[in-house]
């Protein structure tokens, strides 16, 4: 047969179009079958819901938005490396984030973490808590608190854990602790004094002669006036704590200010070789509570007079009023005024510096027992200084004397501030 004849035979199947559209069914059918097949094959991850909670936990390798977490907040593999840290974590605790979680007992809490099972109507695993403390690189310690999220397999395992500082608070609890274990000491003391002489007044009786007793009774005396001393500096550091929140209001010129203490230590600069230097700018004023800063300045010119002067030595003492530069990285603020007390004394060491400020601390090489203050005075001063929003910085150093300075903020910072 030719081939023009088969050209005239007529077709009677499907048109092409139809043809295409029957293989592209046929090609998407097997398609969905595939997917279907493989979805069943293969587990798909459970988003775990907890209605009771309003969460929701999001797939395994999803970012968790720890960013709205208050405090210090990071994310680990179940090896402990970290996925997640939010600004609040990297501010505090910056690059001792691996020293932290490399602790034994941050390990062994991370460990309990991922084996804790879901427990409860919420279906939450358990906190795993520990506190320790880390050496270096200065000692601190720290309160960690973690939880496994649930729903991911082993190999996908995270943990949330949450990080405080409590150098602070057991640094105050420290504190506190001395502070009674000290005011018992210094209480009982005087006390134990008193009660030993007022029974040796009861033995002697009439046959003890008059120059003991009298004895006996100016020491009861002594010891008397430093329990009340000391009774008057714990009440007065208790007031002063008490209204510590309330930053003054009072402007106070800064000439008046001097003129009252002046007029209160000028007698004790009538001893030969014992004088007191002036060095005051004119036009300075403070926002302040005029009687607890003359507090201070007595405070600290007691200071200098007690354990300053070298016995048979010229001694002077500088008290001085500047204003202070207008940038200076010791002051939190620019500007300012500065007050200050200084000597030409023995001075101190260096290890002393730093612990000034704690209460009944003392520099009890610097004099004989008898002259012994009460450890309070400088820790008075601190804290009407953290009132005032000042600051107190001692320099000293052995035969090159003592200087106490004291930083009070502008007038116009202060004030608003209390507004």
């Amino acid at each position: 047969m030719r081939a023009d004849s088969l050209a005239a035979i007529p077709y009677d199947g499907l048109p092409l179009w139809a043809g295409l559209a029957l293989v592209g069914g046929v090609v998407v059918g097997w398609g969905a079958a595939i997917l279907a097949f493989r979805r069943r094959a293969i587990p798909q991850p459970v988003i775990p819901e907890y209605p009771a909670l309003g969460l929701s936990l999001p797939l395994p390798d999803a970012p968790l938005p720890i960013e709205l977490f208050p405090g210090s907040v990071l994310l680990l593999d179940r090896l402990g490396a970290v996925l997640q840290a939010n600004e609040e974590a990297l501010t505090q605790f910056g690059d001792s984030v691996g020293a932290i979680l490399r602790h034994p007992a941050a390990r062994s809490a991370l460990s309990a973490a991922l084996r804790a099972e879901p427990e409860g109507a919420d279906g939450l695993p358990p906190v795993c808590s520990t506190t320790f403390t880390l050496d270096v690189p200065v000692p601190r310690t720290l309160h960690l608190s973690l939880r496994g999220l649930p729903g991911a397999q082993d190999r996908h395992k995270r943990v949330l854990v949450v990080m405080s500082d409590r150098s602070e608070a057991q640094v105050l609890d420290r504190m506190r602790m001395d502070f009674v274990a000290h005011a018992s000491h210094e209480l009982r003391t005087p006390l134990a004094s008193l009660s030993g002489f007022i029974d040796a007044l009861r033995a002697g009786g009439t046959s003890m002669d008059e120059g003991t007793r009298q004895q006996f009774l100016d020491i009861m005396g002594q010891q008397s006036s430093r329990l009340k001393r000391l009774i008057d500096r714990l009440l007065y550091l208790s007031r002063v704590q008490a209204h510590e929140h309330q930053r003054p209001r009072d402007v106070v010129d800064v000439a008046d200010l001097m003129a009252i203490v002046l007029g209160e230590v000028a007698p004790r600069f009538d001893e030969d070789g014992c004088t007191l230097n002036l060095a005051i700018e004119d036009d300075l004023t403070i926002r302040a509570d005029e009687d607890e800063m003359v507090q201070v300045l007595l405070n600290l010119i007691e200071n200098a007079l007690k354990y300053g002067r070298e016995r048979d030595q010229p001694f002077a003492v500088t008290l001085f009023a500047r204003r202070a530069p207008a940038r200076d990285d010791r002051w939190p603020e620019d500007g300012g005024v500065l007050l200050g007390v200084e000597d030409n004394g023995r001075g101190m060491e260096a290890h002393h510096l730093p612990r000034l400020t704690e209460r009944f601390y003392r520099v009890v090489d610097k004099v004989e027992p008898s002259q012994q203050g009460t450890g309070l005075g400088l820790s008075i001063v601190r804290h009407i200084l953290d009132r005032h929003g000042g600051r107190l910085r001692v320099a000293s150093a052995p035969g090159r004397g003592t200087t106490c300075l004291v930083w009070l903020p502008p007038v116009s910072v202060v004030q608003s501030e209390t507004v």
